[in-house]
């Protein structure tokens, strides 16, 4: 896991963000505008069952089930709190290098929170599938 990975790294920056609301269903006379979404740090990923996905970049919370009168920073504080990206005082063009790499730290926590907690999902899915092949052969009901 690369923390500087350059594909990871353009996504700070506001223009990169909005290139990807590319088929984003809102766009005009409503707050969940491509533009907005973008500034709240989302990037657009769309699935075929949720054309409205949209996940932040830095905290990874991924939403859906958009409506028009929806405000992305708004949303954005709600459902993530803890993310520092929504937090920020300034441009990111206007931080420190000190400062940039302390975001990615707290970046780098996000990513490590969710890989583990997927992992976590996965192994108790697997040994409970595990124990039910257990208690089967135990009660021989094969």
């Amino acid at each position: 896991m690369d923390p500087y990975n350059e594909e990871d790294i353009k996504m700070y920056f506001f223009e990169n963000r909005l290139k990807t609301f590319e088929g984003w269903p809102f766009d005009e006379d409503c707050k969940c505008t491509p533009e907005n979404m973008a500034k709240a740090g989302f990037i657009h990923t769309p699935s075929e069952n949720s054309p409205d996905t949209a996940m932040c970049f830095f905290c990874l919370k991924e939403l859906e089930g958009w409506e028009p009168e929806d405000d992305p920073q708004k949303e954005h504080k709600s459902h993530s709190p803890s993310c520092h990206f929504i937090a920020l005082k300034k441009k990111v063009e206007e931080l420190t290098v000190e400062e940039f790499f302390k975001l990615q730290k707290e970046k780098q926590k996000f990513i490590l929170n969710k890989s583990c907690n997927e992992n976590i999902t996965k192994f108790e899915e697997a040994a409970k599938l595990k124990r039910a092949d257990i208690i089967k052969r135990a009660t021989g009901e094969e």
